[in-house]
């Protein structure tokens, strides 16, 4: 059975949108994702002054910089939550911590990169494990770097507020360590703590474009972000990935995602958590 469209979505205009993702975010669309893509689109062309999906490429083609943001935002996907894939954190606090706690001793830096940090939540959970595992944090010198290509989730993510039942399984101590519970007409939302916010930095950043980060990165949290990416496009970033990495930097990626076959530089230690080798 085919359902009407209110739009005429050629494959046409669809390819062209697939060439302009594929080119500014690395993101392959399968043709599978032609209804998602036009369910995420057509929206905006009912409340716009755009007629049609023609003239709609027309102008990204064109450079109108709003309708290519628009386009970008919407096709990136940004399901997270507070300590997803937690084993990660558990690693990150009982294994990866210690280490670089010995390692920078003399130091005391410690850089970290939430690649990919959709609306913050992963930034933020990666803060309060360093917060509570750096028992002398005051004396150490800590930055996360938190970016992504979606303007609108960097908003959400600074505003460090999210909807109350987003920790609802997180432990009581954490909770009353780290958030602030919203009161009247604000009692369904939290707010993150200063003190976990000045930690990190908030940046738009298009992974497949120049990097403006000059020093070395302890760790690179790049999860769920690479399944989009054709194979080209993942060893091109692991490549740089390991080269902005320090000796021995760690790696984590998603749950579905693998370095087999991609990239030789780093070597798997856990449940996708990779380390650099000290080739590299």
């Amino acid at each position: 059975m085919i359902h009407s469209r209110e739009f005429e979505f050629s494959d046409v205009s669809f390819n062209r949108i697939r060439q302009f993702v594929l080119e500014q975010t690395g993101i392959v669309l399968g043709h599978m994702k032609k209804d998602m893509v036009y369910g995420r689109l057509a929206k905006h062309l009912r409340t716009s002054e755009i007629e049609d999906f023609e003239q709609f490429c027309d102008e990204i083609d064109s450079g109108n910089q709003d309708e290519q943001e628009f386009l970008i935002n919407a096709i990136t996907t940004n399901l997270t939550s507070f300590f997803r894939e937690n084993h990660h954190f558990e690693y990150l606090a009982t294994k990866v911590l210690p280490e670089l706690i010995l390692k920078n001793k003399e130091s005391k830096r410690l850089r970290i990169w939430s690649a990919g940090c959709s609306t913050g939540e992963e930034a933020y959970s990666i803060a309060m494990i360093l917060k509570e595992s750096l028992l002398d944090f005051e004396e150490w010198d800590v930055k996360i770097l938190a970016t992504d290509l979606d303007a609108n989730v960097l908003t959400h993510a600074a505003k460090s507020v999210y909807q109350a039942d987003s920790i609802i399984d997180m432990d009581e101590a954490r909770l009353s360590k780290w958030f602030k519970y919203g009161r009247n007409e604000h009692v369904d939302q939290v707010k993150v703590k200063d003190e976990l916010q000045d930690i990190i930095r908030f940046k738009r950043l298009n992974l497949l474009h120049q990097w403006p980060m000059s020093g070395s990165f302890d760790i690179i949290f790049c999860r769920n972000v690479v399944i989009y990416f054709d194979k080209t496009t993942q060893r091109s970033l692991f490549e740089r990935y390991a080269n902005i990495l320090s000796p021995n930097g760690y790696l984590f990626l998603g749950h579905s995602e693998s370095l087999h076959n991609v990239s030789t530089g780093f070597e798997l230690i856990g449940q996708t958590i990779y380390r650099k080798r000290e080739s590299q």
